[in-house]
């Protein structure tokens, strides 16, 4: 077998974090391998092409990408434009897998459906570090298996959702009503028009794929007025999708969240929060949804369709025989899961962090990406991007600039409760409450004011 170090580093998707773990290496002289599960570079954003992210231009390229780009003439867009997950595709990501530099490393319609090592299961210890990684990968020609010095994992979350039941499981009936069930954002206003114009559907979901599908269903009743929608969220607190309105320094963001709340206040759509479904049923050619609430179960409809707009968790069966340490209950890398936990944190901010906290007891592997956030819902591509900045410089042995992170993210917004949120309270918020012997509102403001910084803005006082 070939000394490892001659072996290329394998990405596991090609989407704008693979794909700019793929960047840097190359940089940095390394083979790469880049596997994509779909047809072109950036599948899975065309599966919600139709919406436009909350992050202007220049939050959403990879600076490496862009010095290799721009050297074979590209231009930048507008930076402060915002720009829709299929623009993204075409005029950044589809450009960069053209590019000499990478395309030859792109295998597309490739499907990364194991990693393991070679001659050992996740049992074997001895040698272990020493073994190459296997790949098993399947293709239109059949299954083979690919050898890897290192392994970068930035497949996503986006093909395995959520399923609408709200323990975790399939709700009843679910499956066999699946024809009726659309999950993540489908495209209202556009091929999917027909699916729900002149129909009621319900969106279940507390988060701003929730937000958009409402959206556009508004949108779609100003021309087809017998539309109409029903919101239903497992939380009663919708704090975090409302957000922190004009205080957000993603103004997109902010107002998609003043918007979706308007929607709901004005009675344009009826909302109804501490719903957990439980059953779905098919009654005269209309569904029936079942839920917990807390005064029983209530079942509402009947409605034609519905949108599970429930988030997305990571595919560990890609792993199984790898050893990994995952946080419990987020399935994110473990290292980041007290940061990133919805239960304690609303601001969707974490701090910098890089190959240290991505790595694993299996050495070589990294999660990087949305995948390294598991469940939870807050991952901005900029995180994305020094990740594997931090990783590819670890893997090419330059440590120094492997633990040289830095990451500034926008404020969230979230983080700061308008005061028109009554009875909210802040308590919460940023990762819970600050250490007694800190003037601080949260854990996040005391972090910040230790740091020197004004705080993050939770206070009244702010």
């Amino acid at each position: 077998m070939n000394d490892i170090a001659d072996l290329p580093v394998a990405v596991i998707g090609a989407g704008p974090v693979g794909l700019a773990a793929a960047a840097q290496l190359i940089r940095r002289g390394l083979k790469v391998k880049v596997y994509e599960a779909g047809s072109q570079a950036g599948s899975n954003l065309m599966d919600w092409g139709h919406v436009r992210v909350f992050t202007p231009w220049r939050y959403c390229v990879d600076a490496v990408a862009r010095q290799l780009l721009e050297s074979h003439g590209w231009d930048m867009p507008e930076i402060e434009a915002f720009p829709t997950a299929d623009e993204i595709v075409g005029q950044y990501i589809a450009p960069l897998a053209k590019l000499p530099e990478l395309a030859p490393s792109i295998e597309t319609s490739a499907r990364v459906l194991a990693v393991s090592r070679w001659g050992a299961d996740k049992v074997v210890s001895k040698g272990r570090d020493q073994r190459p990684f296997m790949l098993m990968i399947k293709t239109a020609d059949g299954t083979r298996r690919d050898t890897a010095r290192a392994v970068i994992d930035a497949s996503g979350t986006w093909q395995t959702p959520n399923p609408l039941g709200a323990g975790g499981l399939s709700a009843e009936g679910e499956s066999e009503l699946g024809d009726r069930i659309a999950y993540g954002i489908p495209d209202v206003l556009g091929r999917d028009r027909h699916l729900y114009a002149g129909r009621t559907t319900l969106v279940a979901g507390a988060g701003h794929s929730a937000a958009n599908a409402l959206l556009e269903l508004a949108k779609l009743s100003e021309s087809a007025p017998a539309t109409s929608a029903i919101w239903t969220t497992r939380s009663t607190d919708l704090v975090r999708i409302y957000g922190g309105g004009d205080a957000d320094a993603l103004p997109a963001r902010g107002e998609l969240g003043s918007e979706v709340r308007d929607l709901a206040e004005s009675g344009r759509v009826r909302l109804v929060t501490g719903f957990a479904t439980t059953a779905i049923r098919e009654v005269d050619g209309r569904l029936l949804v079942d839920g917990q609430t807390k005064d029983g179960v209530l079942t509402i409809g009947p409605v034609d369709r519905i949108i599970a707009a429930t988030g997305q968790r990571p595919d560990l069966a890609l792993t199984r025989e790898l050893r990994l340490d995952l946080d419990p209950w987020l399935e994110s890398v473990k290292a980041l899961g007290p940061l990133i936990d919805p239960n304690e944190h609303s601001c969707g901010d974490v701090p910098p962090h890089g190959h240290r906290e991505l790595s694993h007891p299996e050495p070589g592997f990294y999660t990087v990406g949305i995948k390294s956030y598991g469940r939870a819902p807050t991952f901005l591509l900029l995180t994305g991007y020094e990740q594997v900045r931090s990783v590819a410089a670890a893997i090419a042995g330059d440590l120094a600039a492997a633990d040289a992170v830095h990451l500034v993210l926008p404020e969230t917004g979230v983080c700061t409760v308008p005061a028109s949120f009554s009875g909210t309270s802040t308590k919460g918020c940023c990762g819970g409450p600050a250490p007694a012997a800190v003037d601080a509102c949260c854990v996040a403001d005391a972090q910040a004011k230790e740091s020197g910084k004004a705080g993050c803005g939770c206070s009244a006082a702010a």
